[in-house]
């Protein structure tokens, strides 16, 4: 449906770095997601839905330290 930016982790399941196209699943968040450096970068955006099949859908890939299985 929709790729919104966010300056928050809170309250969200999947959380996308538009610069790299990773969609990182923060309820697995490790140090190497660096969740933070994106969210001050300002290239953090939320999913609508908050699914990892809509990150998807967006051409998002999946992070390999926190959700692993890229589908690049």
């Amino acid at each position: 449906m929709s790729v919104t930016p966010t300056n928050s982790k809170y309250g969200i399941n999947y959380l996308g770095n538009k610069n790299t196209t990773e969609v990182h699943r923060l309820a697995n968040e490790k140090p190497q997601c660096q969740i933070d450096e994106i969210l001050t970068a300002g290239n953090a955006v939320k999913f609508i839905p908050d699914t990892l099949e809509e990150a998807h859908n967006n051409g998002y890939d999946n992070c390999a330290y926190c959700i692993g299985g890229s589908r690049r």
